[in-house]
């Protein structure tokens, strides 16, 4: 099978199909009153495996031990839930991980915690732990979808780093597992989670900004291919595996550093083999307000218009069907969204939210107003949906849109032409080229 040929396979997969195991499991449930919390405490063994009584701990395991690691782990605690495993090619990193989440369990929960947590340097070994109950996975995004899908097909909920994935035809693959198994995702996509930037969506999408004519989304830079000088190999990790289904690559700390304490974040987010550059870094976050205000989480731009300078890394123009531009601009404060409607305008990031005029701020919702999913904790939003069977607010299918939004753009920059998309095909109109790049050829490693 040609490797386009592979891609139409995975992209046209079912998008709505529910595992009938769950269905009939949760209409038990409902029809026991279990569901309605008649019963305050319930055993696993009567819920079946993967459901889990609001009184159980849901017990964790992560893949991927890097710095991002560090604020996950502690939120997994703060949010009451027990992390008993850890997996990751670097022994360096495995040593650390145990040592933060004790120290981290001492800190937040006065409760000592020490060797308690198993480490791997196969995550299979660990998947294969029926304890766990759940997964976090904060590899580098090229590892993201064998690890999704293996953490599925174990019987794992999975909580995945953002961007979701490192190709659209990976995206679509992850959709499927997810609810073909009844599994709960959740993409960590956590703006969604915050008060300001669900204010600024809310405004968009009841119209007090009018008619949305434009938006500019200020992130990083597009994808480039890797150019790092090589350096020694450290002799704690097996770099092999680290670069898994990517291509081999040489080593450079700046890639892969052999520990955490660091004051950079590693480069794997630069390179095409490994990451989506910056705009996919970041663009997983702002891209995806964006898709949020529109309406578009089951959508996309049907257009994409790359600057007339070929070696620019900003000016690609998105088009959505309902006619609104969306450009990849720096509008002069720092990474962030900033939309122009009829009505006004709205600068959204992490550090400010303003409207021009500003009394549009003080707009009060209506009970007609359409009302968007509130969560005030990304962590805990995902915990609680695991135990109540429900979708989190940055689910599969909405965090595979976000990625791919920065893959379409990662590949209008690199084509350097006009391509025209269908986002309920996920495929280019009459391009071949540019549809190969929705997926990629896996390294046997």
């Amino acid at each position: 099978m040609k490797p386009e040929q592979q891609s139409d396979k995975l992209l046209k997969m079912s998008k709505t199909d529910k595992n009938q195991n769950y269905n009939a499991r949760r209409a038990f449930l409902l029809k026991s009153g279990l569901a309605l919390g008649a019963i305050s405490i319930v055993p696993r063994h009567v819920l079946g495996r993967g459901f889990l009584a609001p009184s159980d701990k849901i017990n964790v395991g992560f893949i991927g031990l890097g710095k991002q690691s560090r604020g996950l782990a502690k939120n997994v605690i703060k949010n009451d839930a027990e992390i008993i495993a850890c997996a990751d090619v670097w022994t360096t990193k495995n040593d650390w991980f145990k040592k933060h989440v004790s120290s981290s369990y001492d800190e937040l929960s006065k409760v000592s915690r020490q060797n308690s947590v198993n480490n791997y340097l196969n995550y299979n070994e660990m998947l294969s732990d029926s304890a766990i109950d759940a997964v976090v996975i904060a590899s580098p995004d090229h590892w993201h979808a064998k690890h999704v899908l293996d953490s599925i097909e174990a019987g794992k909920d999975v909580y995945c780093e953002k961007p979701l994935s490192h190709n659209i035809a990976e995206g679509r693959a992850m959709v499927k597992a997810v609810q073909d198994s009844g599994k709960v995702l959740q993409v960590g996509s956590m703006q969604r989670s915050w008060e300001t930037f669900r204010k600024a969506c809310e405004l968009v999408r009841n119209g007090y900004l009018g008619d949305i004519e434009r938006v500019e989304v200020n992130v990083g830079t597009p994808a480039k291919a890797y150019d790092l000088e090589q350096e020694a190999m450290p002799s704690e990790v097996n770099w092999n595996n680290w670069c898994g289904p990517a291509p081999l690559l040489a080593y450079n700390h700046r890639l892969a550093p052999s520990n955490n304490d660091v004051k950079f974040w590693p480069d794997w987010r630069l390179f095409e083999e490994t990451g989506g550059g910056i705009l996919a870094d970041w663009g997983a976050h702002m891209f995806d307000i964006v898709q949020w205000a529109l309406g578009m989480d089951h959508s996309g731009p049907v257009k994409l218009v790359p600057p007339k300078d070929k070696n620019a890394v900003m000016g690609l123009k998105m088009y959505y069907a309902n006619g609104v531009e969306v450009e990849h601009k720096d509008f002069g404060r720092g990474y962030g969204v900033r939309f122009f409607g009829s009505k006004g305008q709205m600068d959204i990031s992490r550090s400010y939210l303003e409207t021009t005029p500003a009394n549009l701020l003080e707009t009060n919702l209506t009970a007609s107003d359409t009302r968007l999913y509130k969560s005030d904790n990304h962590m805990g939003d995902w915990l609680g949906a695991i135990k109540q069977r429900s979708q989190p607010i940055c689910d599969v299918e909405t965090g595979h849109r976000s990625a791919s939004v920065c893959h379409l753009a990662n590949i209008a920059y690199k084509l350097d032409r006009t391509l025209e998309w269908n986002p309920e095909k996920e495929k280019f109109k009459g391009d071949s080229e540019a549809n190969k790049l929705r997926s990629r050829k896996e390294r046997k490693f």
